[in-house]
């Protein structure tokens, strides 16, 4: 070291992402005091106004040292996230429930009401373009009207269509209350991550949204075991996850954390986002194809097939319990070397299973256990596209990166149930397999070539558990907190 004179830029900004501070234990700061930008930086501002009102609230003065901020130990934090997002998991996982059972029940009583394969592809490919379109309109609702009444009403629309599709079982009826469910589903996603988001800080918002895809996954698996309880053919399927739905929002509506202010996305062209990624693009796509297929045709093909309602539910249970079981130890390994490794091997492996089983016709046992490998490949692959595309980017350009993505992603979404559909019609119950087959295929040749297009990127970004129904809010969040230092965009 050696004394130097230089000007210094070290002011820390709210929006700051800290890489080193666990914990800081400060009193409360005056107004307008650079310390208070300070907590405000690693606590976030929402929060802090928060804290602040209910100090004013119970009389406590400004430089009580008794009564300061603080940020805890892991174990703590989790504590600490639990308490203040109860409402919101609570109800996302009802939410989930609600959504899964509806995904799969509609597959079983298609096939009890005649519906065809093909017209039944449609209906399940309504959803993702209801959600689709979701996510491009109700953020302009949320600015326009808030976050209650957007949430309230889009939920009330949901409880509602899950009451009708047993009141008109005939294929188009099914279709247009998909495209609206489906863009209901998207409001209230991209509403309750607004919600998470605000409700914690930098140090906690990693373990919150960890616990929300957590939810997530198991809503989808309680749900399939809720597919058991009563005779599809009836009304009381349809019943269970309206009810489930309507009361999803009371602890999320009567919750005392505030509406969070809405932020406008930042946009990116698919151009620029093509020259930044192309993997990413074109990975992105086809894993929408193949997580449509999974989450919208699994129960029509079981139907198909000639499986019980209780291995269809166990089917389709198994391909989240897949990909709730390999996310992490993915993480862990793209953190590690070059991502498209990963992502070559996991579409290898996905290939290999999905042709082993049209050649092998194995029991449910077998089927399984094929299904919790693909479900294990299809979640963590999503993640690692979009982590590997943010390698290349500016910290600034990462979130409409993601929305671009996201978008990419549901083009591929609305699209799977359709050719799954045809090739089913072709094949038979191959086709599911086939189709899936021939996407993850094409993934991993197209991997291969790009690694032989540029190096691997420097691995500053940490791996981010992701779900692919989430929504641009719950990625943006995801990636701010496993992002990397503000620098400029690594090489091409």
């Amino acid at each position: 070291m050696r004394p130097f004179r230089d000007v210094t830029e070290i002011f820390i900004y709210p929006g700051y992402r800290f890489r080193v501070t666990d914990a800081l234990m400060t009193n409360f700061h005056l107004p307008k005091s650079t310390l208070l930008m300070l907590v405000s930086a690693l606590m976030g501002q929402d929060r802090i106004r928060s804290i602040y009102r209910h100090a004013v609230e119970i009389g406590l003065s400004l430089l009580q040292l008794w009564r300061c901020l603080a940020s805890d130990t892991v174990e703590g934090m989790m504590l600490t996230v639990l308490r203040t997002t109860w409402p919101l998991l609570l109800g996302i996982l009802l939410l989930m429930v609600g959504n899964g059972m509806q995904g799969t029940l509609l597959g079983v009583r298609g096939k009890i009401e005649g519906i065809s394969t093909t017209q039944m592809s449609v209906v399940m490919a309504a959803y993702f373009g209801g959600f689709l379109l979701g996510s491009r309109v109700v953020p302009q609702m949320i600015r326009s009207v808030g976050h209650v009444r957007v949430f309230a009403a889009l939920g009330s629309l949901i409880s509602s269509v899950l009451i009708l599709y047993a009141a008109a079982p005939e294929w188009l009826a099914w279709a247009a209350m998909r495209l609206l469910i489906g863009f209901c589903f998207s409001g209230v996603y991209i509403t309750a991550e607004s919600w998470l988001n605000a409700s914690t800080s930098n140090e906690t918002r990693g373990q919150a949204l960890s616990a929300y895809m957590i939810m997530q996954m198991l809503g989808i698996i309680t749900a399939q075991l809720l597919m058991n309880t009563a005779d599809p053919a009836g009304y009381l399927l349809f019943v269970i996850p309206s009810v489930l739905v309507s009361l999803s929002f009371l602890p999320i509506l009567l919750s005392r954390q505030p509406a969070p202010q809405f932020a406008t996305l930042k946009r990116m062209s698919f151009r620029d986002l093509f020259a930044a990624s192309p993997l990413g693009c074109i990975g992105m796509f086809l894993m929408g194809g193949v997580f449509s297929a999974l989450f919208g045709m699994a129960s029509v093909w079981g139907s198909m097939k000639g499986l019980s309602v209780r291995e269809i539910s166990a089917f389709v249970a198994a391909i989240y319990a897949g990909g709730l079981l390999l996310q992490y130890p993915v993480g862990w390994l793209s953190d590690h070397g070059d991502r498209r490794l990963i992502v070559l091997g996991l579409a290898i492996l996905g290939t290999a299973v999905a042709g082993a089983t049209v050649l092998l016709q194995p029991g449910i046992w077998g089927l399984l256990l094929a299904a919790a490998v693909v479900g294990g490949v299809a979640n963590p692959v999503y993640s690692l596209l979009l982590a590997y595309t943010n390698d290349f980017l500016d910290n600034s350009d990462m979130a409409a990166a993601s929305a671009g993505l996201l978008f990419i992603n549901g083009l591929g979404a609305m699209a799977g149930p359709l050719i799954t559909g045809w090739l089913m019609s072709w094949l038979g119950p191959d086709g599911f397999w086939v189709y899936i087959a021939a996407l993850l295929a094409l993934l991993a040749l197209y991997t291969f070539y790009r690694r032989t297009r540029r190096p691997a990127p420097m691995l500053d970004q940490s791996f981010a558990v992701i779900a692919p129904s989430a929504t641009p809010i719950a990625v943006e969040a995801a990636l701010e907190t496993a992002g990397p230092d503000d620098g400029p965009p690594r090489p091409d």
